[in-house]
């Protein structure tokens, strides 16, 4: 059975279609929600064998483009690449951008329609559960620098947000548990009751028992829906969102962009560092963060490696986070289990002891002791 998640945002509002094999009402659905005359598709390189020609027979569509996999397609290059080919076949402010993949599709698809002839209308088709749970709702889209992720970019909503939970049965289990992070991540900022369920539920959900998973994605993109429709554009209380993002980012530059590190589990680590941190400045429980590493354990979210860096360097990356005030690093933190609050207080000092302990034992960490 198909659910419907409202984004509400007065008259830019849209549903978040959540359910399996949506595509058979896909031609009707786009219509009534974009009134486009021409569909362009972004992909990529992994997506496409799959699902590309479905979508494309569908809606009759012959303009597409496929980037590379990875964080590295979110980049300058690739993003006038794209402009480029389609100024060349003619788009007009009545065609609309489809962005068919997982978060990195997802971001630069929706950045090029915000910035191609001053905006197109986009619609997102998230292919992974990352995607479906956080990037592909919101409208935050945007590509990559040398100096950080996201650092470019804009809010700029989606028409639609269409999110078929059969795509993911071809979803390899380590992409499912980097989704499972941002999951994990909306019970740890306000919702208790919610991080109950998925200890008692996780396995199901990455073993993508339908219920389990569907009822993951619609509480998850429910509760993104009511702090974008609050906060659309992160002045409050949606940076909340980037509970763990901090230092998650930062590990994310450190690796390169290579595919080592996927950014779920950057995530996974990042909210165990804010945890950790949170119980040293005496905010949280030390049993909230030992009942979250037992979750990690149950269920192995532990990434399988992650960059070596010093605290300098992590320090160095935080630096350019794009929430940060008046050269102050600006972290969320945690009172415990669903009491995520926003700290621009840390002192620059007390924040190097913590990374260069925490830093250390690495193996020991990665088994949650």
């Amino acid at each position: 059975m198909t659910v419907s998640v409202k984004v509400d945002l007065g008259d830019r509002s849209y549903p978040v279609l959540i359910g399996p094999v949506l595509y058979d009402d896909l031609a009707a659905c786009l219509q009534n929600h974009t009134g486009a005359e021409r569909y362009f598709v972004i992909t990529d390189q992994t997506v496409a064998p799959l699902y590309l020609k479905a979508l494309t027979d569908t809606l009759n569509i012959t303009d597409t483009y496929i980037v590379d996999g990875g964080e590295a397609s979110k980049s300058f290059a690739v993003y006038q690449a794209v402009c480029e080919q389609f100024l060349k076949q003619g788009v007009t402010r009545n065609t609309a951008i489809i962005a068919l993949g997982g978060g990195v599709v997802g971001d630069l698809a929706g950045f090029v329609a915000a910035t191609l002839l001053r905006g197109v209308k986009y619609i997102q088709v998230p292919t992974t559960l990352l995607a479906q749970v956080d990037s592909s709702v919101g409208g935050k889209t945007g590509i990559n620098s040398p100096a950080g992720k996201n650092l470019i970019g804009a809010f700029y909503q989606p028409s639609l947000v269409l999110a078929d939970t059969a795509v993911l049965d071809t979803l390899p289990a380590r992409q499912m548990k980097a989704g499972y992070a941002e999951i994990l991540k909306y019970g740890l900022i306000d919702d208790p009751a919610f991080f109950d369920w998925l200890e008692q539920n996780g396995a199901a959900v990455l073993q993508r028992e339908p219920s389990a998973l569907q009822y993951a994605i619609e509480k998850s993109c429910t509760a993104k829906a009511r702090v974008v429709a609050s906060d659309e554009t992160e002045q409050g209380r949606r940076a909340l969102l980037n509970l763990g993002h901090s230092f998650g980012h930062a590990l994310e530059v450190e690796a390169g962009y290579d595919g080592s590190l996927l950014h779920g589990e950057a995530v996974a680590i990042g909210m165990d560092m804010a945890l950790a941190l949170s119980v040293q400045l005496g905010f949280c429980p030390a049993a909230d963060l030992a009942r979250l590493r037992a979750h990690y354990d149950a269920i192995d979210l532990w990434p399988d490696t992650r960059p070596a860096l010093s605290a300098g360097r992590m320090l160095t990356h935080m630096a350019k986070d794009k929430k940060n005030q008046r050269d102050q690093i600006v972290l969320i933190l945690s009172h415990g289990i669903g009491k995520a609050f926003v700290d621009k207080n840390i002192p620059a000092a007390v924040l190097k002891e913590f990374l260069e302990n925490y830093l250390k034992p690495v193996e020991d960490r990665a088994h949650g002791n």
